[in-house]
């Protein structure tokens, strides 16, 4: 049961974080103006602010490794 939430909510993050990937690079953010509960709204708002800074924090992890470099 343990190893099934940990295994949810690592999937969740890295989900949040493939969303931010995607908003930095088209711009295409979810319409969270579609959602009705403003309660689940921001949960949702807040879910997605994680994901940009898993993101960032992922950018800079690899940005310092010797095993990437960055091209244009």
């Amino acid at each position: 049961m343990l190893g099934t939430l940990i295994h949810w909510g690592i999937d969740a993050v890295l989900l949040s974080a493939f969303l931010a990937g995607i908003r930095r690079t088209t711009g295409l953010t979810p319409k969270l103006s579609d959602v009705p509960n403003k309660d689940v709204r921001q949960l949702l708002r807040s879910y997605l602010e994680f994901g940009e800074y898993i993101f960032d924090f992922a950018v800079v992890i690899f940005g310092r490794s010797t095993s990437f470099e960055r091209r244009s």
